[in-house]
């Protein structure tokens, strides 16, 4: 057993290298994300196998493979780089009108669309000197973005995520129907069936929750287009008879710039939830506690506007 003293010998820089091989599993890609030349990647891997007496990684093709004994001490080491980054978080200053710190946040597709334009400008309002690096994250690769550390912090509707990242509620989304006809009067469920339908989806999928909320009711809708981003259907579904199902914030910010009509669906829709995502290791952060509750006070604001219009409607 390693006692106190043993830790001066200890490089963090080197045990920072090891985690980020842990998840990457390639030099080159460990080199590019710490900014290290290769060299100095390999040098350190062979420094973190004479301290740990282990090859740590074999290659197996493309990737290098950890051992047993690697995987072994990443189950004891993660936890450990949380817990000294927290300690030194505590002792850093932030000052959003002064920083110059760059943010690496996972944004979903809708989120960015209909969201991030308002939220930025408040942002860089606050903080004018840092950096916004956004990454696309949807539900199913705001897990690995988290683990990987390539995001510390991610808006979406999500599921599972990394054993020690936080999640908190932010709003529902709310299903609401977008229509670029202008026929009076809000779709019946008939014709809400017979119009063809467009879906957004990153993974090309065709069935979502309205098709299984119509089975429910013995009822089918047809969809004939799949696109895998919100930015394309003001114009798809421009002179068209074609419709979409879209989160309520989406079809507010289309109906207000692009002329399409908003509406409620004629069927009742389940509602999901935005959440704000974080690692556990910028938990303590002063800069990411900043951004955290930024976000939050701003979506918080765009809910309650929105049910204020809907009572108002």
């Amino acid at each position: 057993m390693m006692n106190r003293n043993d830790l001066r010998r200890a490089d963090i820089n080197l045990l920072v290298v090891f985690e980020t091989m842990m998840h990457e599993r390639n030099v080159t890609r460990v080199s590019e994300k710490l900014f290290l030349g290769q060299p100095t990647v390999s040098a350190a891997l062979a420094r973190l196998r004479l301290m740990f007496d282990d090859p740590l990684f074999i290659r197996a093709g493309r990737v290098m493979e950890p051992t047993f004994r690697a995987q072994e001490i990443f189950s004891n080491l993660s936890p450990a780089l949380d817990g000294i980054a927290a300690a030194l978080s505590r002792c850093q200053a932030f000052d959003p009108a002064t920083s110059d710190a760059t943010f690496h946040i996972g944004l979903s597709d809708d989120v960015e669309y209909a969201l991030l334009p308002d939220l930025l400008h408040r942002l860089r309002i606050e903080a004018p000197g840092a950096t916004w690096v956004v990454r696309r994250a949807d539900q199913w690769q705001m897990c690995q973005l988290l683990a990987s550390g390539e995001i510390t912090i991610g808006i979406s509707h999500t599921l599972e995520l990394p054993a020690n990242a936080r999640r908190k509620a932010l709003r529902p989304i709310r299903p609401m129907l977008l229509r670029a006809d202008a026929r009076p009067g809000e779709l019946t469920l008939d014709e809400f069936c017979r119009r063809p339908h467009a879906v957004v989806s990153s993974m090309g999928h065709v069935i979502d929750d309205s098709d299984r909320a119509l089975s429910q009711v013995e009822r089918q809708r047809r969809v004939v287009l799949s696109v895998p981003q919100f930015s394309a259907l003001p114009v798809l579904l421009a002179r068209s008879e074609m419709i979409a199902i879209v989160p309520d914030y989406v079809a507010r910010a289309m109906a207000q710039t692009t002329g399409l009509r908003a509406e409620p669906a004629p069927i009742r829709l389940p509602e999901r939830e935005l959440s704000m995502v974080w690692r556990g290791t910028s938990h303590n952060d002063p800069g990411e506690r900043w951004l955290r509750s930024r976000c939050c006070a701003f979506i918080g604001e765009q809910a309650e506007a929105q049910a204020q219009a809907r009572r108002v409607a």
